[in-house]
């Protein structure tokens, strides 16, 4: 409904419509196809099991797991951490220790989808009605883990963001808590190995 008073501006403007179409309408399409995909997968549970916790929709949970792959190589959820390059790198020389930012190792994509599912703990903490749709069929100890972790989780981002953190500090750390809470919920639903 927006018109300009140059017919190029206009164009312009159309065409980026067309490009947010196209983009919206490919990550549909991809999306359903990985749907159709993941009841074959031997990490199905986990990916549904990932979803029990807030932040980590359908997309985020098989990123992380895809990238991930097997949890049970990880003895601690400091080792998946620092693997997810969510770590803050150390500079050390004797007694003096100084951290600095992230070491981002490891993958970029499940890193970035966690940072990004890690934004959703500003709010306070409640199970929403598209939440409750996705744990009704979970384990309780799956929803134990995540009802913890959520608790926890928005609890520490208003801690560090009263604490003088800047947000996207706060929340690239709880982006490293959430794996934390990821690591139990993946062990625990991991197929036995054959």
């Amino acid at each position: 409904m927006v018109r300009f008073t140059h017919p190029a501006q206009q164009i312009v403007l159309q065409d980026y419509i067309d490009a947010v179409a196209d983009a919206e309408a490919r990550a549909e399409r991809l999306t359903g196809q990985i749907a159709e995909l993941l009841p074959t997968w031997s990490l199905a549970p986990v990916v549904a099991s990932l979803q029990a916790m807030r932040g980590v929709g359908f997309i985020v949970a098989v990123t992380v797991v895809a990238e991930v792959g097997d949890f049970q190589r990880f003895d601690n959820p400091r080792q998946l951490m620092a693997y997810l390059g969510l770590t803050p790198s150390e500079h050390s020389s004797g007694a003096s220790v100084r951290r600095g930012e992230i070491t981002k190792a490891g993958s970029g994509l499940a890193r970035r989808a966690l940072i990004e599912g890690a934004w959703s703990y500003r709010m306070q903490a409640r199970v929403s009605p598209k939440l409750l749709a996705r744990l009704e069929t979970l384990p309780q100890s799956v929803r134990d883990i995540a009802w913890k972790g959520q608790l926890r989780m928005c609890q520490r981002y208003r801690h560090l963001v009263a604490a003088g953190k800047a947000k996207l500090v706060a929340t690239t750390a709880i982006a490293r808590e959430m794996a934390g809470f990821i690591w139990p919920i993946a062990r625990a639903t991991m197929p036995a190995k054959a």
